[in-house]
């Protein structure tokens, strides 16, 4: 139910642009995989199975187990796996699987593992056409190269293409892991949202951006609070409390709207009520008249889009 769950979360974000940092490439790299023969003229073994099979995945396999995740993926799928390696796992700080595997840690283990895992099948060169996909987490990987080696946010992708038959994997180096700070701390590690965030405070919406979610904030930076002048100060005042939570309950879109999702439409629901204009021209996205000026800033509970101007509700 978990991974069903994620999965429909992860197929209404759409799959594009995690990004800690904006994605914005668009063109396929040219890049060198090795491609692993498995079975191309039909695999008959699930994913776990042939993760088993292959003998490398022992940790793997155990952190599945511990995660009650094991008959979601061997179920019917498609399911595209970056599966680390047992030498992947080991690279963790010492004693780290053996935290995420106790029952208390299931949750943080059960976001790990669903993060290495796309909804459908993405064979290698799907996988490099793309900037980054949506998981079962619900945020995001980013796709790169370094020289001609293709990764996978910062882990090299070693081997692909082992066919299963709900799926496919691609053998990884490194245990990748998801954004674990909400978006009001991803806000503050920026330093560029102070503004902002004294105005969530001030509103009492800080607890509220910090549940689960998840939620679209289209966040305007200090700059473009301080084109307002002196209303940002009378907005902070108490008796203007409710004007102020109208304002920017206008930049929360409930769910998870990536930027790629986000330029196919013409507009979204607010968690105000109303609804934001949206429109993608000459290849910049911009949002009731602002501009998006970054892009796909992962969140536990979310995704960030930086806009250079406030959005006043009419």
């Amino acid at each position: 139910m978990i991974l069903s769950t994620a999965m429909t979360l992860a197929l209404s974000a759409g799959m594009a642009g995690p990004c800690s940092s904006p994605c914005t490439a668009e063109a396929q790299p040219q890049v060198r995989m090795t491609t692993v023969s498995y079975d191309h003229h039909g695999a008959k073994k699930d994913i776990v199975d042939t993760a088993v099979a292959a003998g490398s995945f022992n940790t793997l396999a155990a952190a599945l187990g511990a995660a009650d995740l094991v008959e979601a993926l061997k179920g019917e799928g498609p399911f595209t796996v970056f599966a680390p390696t047992d030498a992947a796992f080991a690279k963790l700080p010492a004693g780290t699987v053996e935290t995420l595997l106790k029952p208390e840690n299931k949750a943080q283990l059960q976001a790990i593992l669903l993060y290495h895992v796309v909804p459908g099948k993405a064979v290698a060169k799907d996988v490099v056409g793309k900037p980054a996909w949506a998981t079962l987490n619900g945020q995001q990987i980013n796709i790169s190269t370094k020289g001609e080696t293709p990764m996978v946010d910062n882990a090299k992708i070693v081997s692909t293409d082992v066919m299963a038959s709900n799926g496919v994997i691609h053998v990884i180096d490194t245990v990748i892991l998801p954004e674990t700070k909400s978006i009001p701390q991803v806000a503050e590690a920026a330093g560029s949202f102070t503004t902002l965030l004294a105005a969530v405070k001030t509103a009492g919406l800080a607890e509220t951006l910090m549940g689960e979610g998840p939620f679209t904030v289209f966040a305007p930076s200090d700059e473009a609070f301080a084109a307002l002048g002196s209303t940002v100060q009378d907005l902070l005042k108490p008796e203007n409390r409710e004007t102020l939570t109208s304002i920017l309950t206008y930049h929360v879109v409930p769910g998870r709207v990536f930027a790629a999702q986000a330029k196919t439409l013409t507009q979204a629901p607010t968690v105000n009520g109303k609804t934001l204009k949206i429109e993608a021209k000459w290849g910049d996205l911009k949002v009731g008249g602002a501009k998006v000026v970054a892009a796909d800033f992962d969140a536990s509970n979310g995704v960030i889009h930086v806009i250079d101007g406030v959005l006043i509700p009419e």
